[in-house]
């Protein structure tokens, strides 16, 4: 997902394996911010492409910027930065590429101040959710949080939330969402990470 002001890319979330060909399709450069919200390949796995893209450009070289929850760090170290000899000519760290901003509470980015949020996602304190007061929140792949949407969603924010027609120890069901959240809250929701165009029909029609 990207966030955009004006039209133009903010802030790009997560980094998949096909994300950087679909970003340069839709804004024709690199992202220059990206936050990380767990590190499941399927949200990770474009790094070491963005690392390549960065690290060989002057322009973009330790300038595009990385938020990672200081909980994570070590995971994503241990994912994707590791490998030996990033570059076959050895003398380069994964994180020359980058500028990596750790963080717990939130982060400030380009004048907004984003809080971030834990989530329910395989184990705990492994996935974050990112929240924009009074603008939006994502909640990144989870199942029902509603104590904490009650805290991060409590000014009138579309809530992009995961949504699948049936959840699963991991990520949330249609079920699960009627259950948890307020009549109120569920009008704020934009559902996504659904299966079909079908089920996606499905979950609308149930309001």
């Amino acid at each position: 997902a990207v966030l955009e002001r004006d039209g133009a890319p903010l802030l790009l979330i997560d980094c998949g394996p096909e994300t950087l060909t679909r970003y340069l399709d839709a804004y024709a450069s690199v992202p220059r911010a990206v936050y990380i919200t767990h590190v499941h390949m399927d949200h990770v796995g474009g790094l070491e492409r963005l690392f390549y893209r960065c690290y060989f450009d002057p322009a973009l070289k330790g300038k595009v910027r990385l938020y990672v929850h200081a909980a994570l760090l070590a995971h994503l170290q241990s994912r994707v930065a590791d490998y030996p000899n990033v570059i076959a000519e050895g003398g380069a760290n994964f994180w020359d590429a980058f500028q990596l901003i750790a963080l717990s509470r939130g982060f400030w980015h380009e004048g907004l101040w984003f809080d971030v949020f834990a989530t329910r996602h395989h184990a705990p304190m492994t996935s974050f959710g990112l929240a924009l007061r009074g603008s939006f929140v994502w909640t990144g792949d989870t199942r029902p949080i509603p104590e904490m949407l009650a805290h991060v969603a409590a000014h009138g924010e579309i809530v992009a939330h995961d949504c699948a027609l049936v959840g699963n120890p991991s990520h949330a069901g249609l079920d699960d969402l009627e259950r948890e959240y307020p009549a109120e809250l569920r009008s704020r929701l934009v559902i996504y990470h659904y299966n079909s165009v079908a089920d996606g029909a499905t979950i609308a029609a149930r309001g």
